[in-house]
């Protein structure tokens, strides 16, 4: 399904599990969660790092309160969690996922994301794992055809099943054993793909990895306003490096991304001048002009509205609390 957002309020609880599922999964699933949850606690420790990379491409992460909201460029991965609430916002869109469920982000996309619910009775605790086209691709082989339409958005939910549980739980258990991770886990991280595409989100999940596939033709087109945020922007010409008309190209960059080519690049330029002027000294005109902004006072405008202060008086407060 879908992603949607979630109403202020929602109950924190796990979804009910589905009707038509079979006896006993619902135990199954709880069982796994509780070993998911001990097996993160265990070994992301307590350090002021949040996420541990356990494997390329994999981590998990725990936190013993509530984050304020980070800006990242989220990648095509998979985040599973175990406990808590995770809040994703995308243009400024909320969507919200709980323990038990799961999270695909199928292209790169500027978001905010922050750990709602975690104490130190009940952390908040999620396992991720990147989204590798190179290795969905050659399990494709596998499924033969499906009638599920093909999917052109950029995050979607769904309920964690067992058979997608049980492997990242035993991925886990292999945290520790260095021998056995080295050689076991590249298999289980096979399991998984499978099981996701296999899963409700398995036409999200197979346009990853598919080279001729919407997602893929507007994969490239993302990464080259990622590459060149700073210059003019053409609708035409990104919709030729897409492959698509125009009016078709711009219909799949919104469905993927949640907003238009000229809102991503803009998203893309503010981040970007963040990150400067948080790092570097500040000359908000100079930092306005290198990520492409011809009027200072459009630049500040947009930034004030992106983050909710000028660019001088944030870069004044980030300093001011380290």
């Amino acid at each position: 399904m879908t992603v949607a957002p979630v109403p202020e309020g929602a109950a924190p609880d796990a979804p009910a599990p589905d009707a038509a599922a079979p006896p006993g999964s619902a135990a199954r699933t709880a069982e796994l969660l509780g070993e998911l949850r001990t097996l993160i606690v265990r070994h992301a420790g307590r350090g002021p790092q949040l996420k541990t990379e356990i494997l390329d491409g994999v981590a998990i992460t725990c936190a013993y309160r509530p984050t304020l909201p980070v800006s990242a460029m989220a990648e095509p991965s998979l985040a599973v969690v175990g406990q808590g609430v995770k809040r994703t916002i995308l243009n400024g869109v909320p969507h919200d996922y709980r323990a038990g469920q799961y999270l695909v982000v199928s292209v790169d996309l500027p978001v905010t994301g922050q750990a709602l619910e975690a104490d130190e009775d009940e952390p908040f605790v999620v396992f991720s794992m990147t989204l590798d086209p190179a290795a969905i691709a050659p399990l494709l082989l596998e499924t033969g055809n499906t009638t599920k339409p093909p999917a052109f958005t950029g995050l979607a939910v769904s309920d964690a099943t067992p058979e997608l549980l049980d492997p990242v739980v035993r991925l886990l258990r292999l945290l520790g054993r260095p021998d056995d991770l080295r050689v076991l886990a590249p298999g289980i991280e096979r399991e998984i793909l499978w099981r996701l595409i296999t899963g409700d989100q398995g036409a999200l999940v197979r346009q990853i990895g598919l080279a001729n596939s919407s997602i893929a033709h507007i994969s490239r087109t993302i990464r080259w306003i990622r590459r060149h945020y700073d210059e003019p922007l053409r609708i035409a010409d990104l919709a030729d490096l897409a492959g698509m008309s125009p009016s078709a190209f711009h219909r799949h960059f919104r469905s993927a991304t949640s907003m238009t080519p000229i809102q991503f690049q803009k998203q893309i330029r503010l981040r970007e001048a963040r990150a400067l002027l948080l790092t570097g000294p500040v000359d908000v005109a100079d930092i306005g002009h290198r990520v492409g902004y011809g009027s200072p006072s459009q630049f500040s405008r947009e930034y004030r509205k992106a983050f909710g202060a000028p660019p001088g008086r944030d870069a004044a407060r980030h300093a001011e609390h380290g």
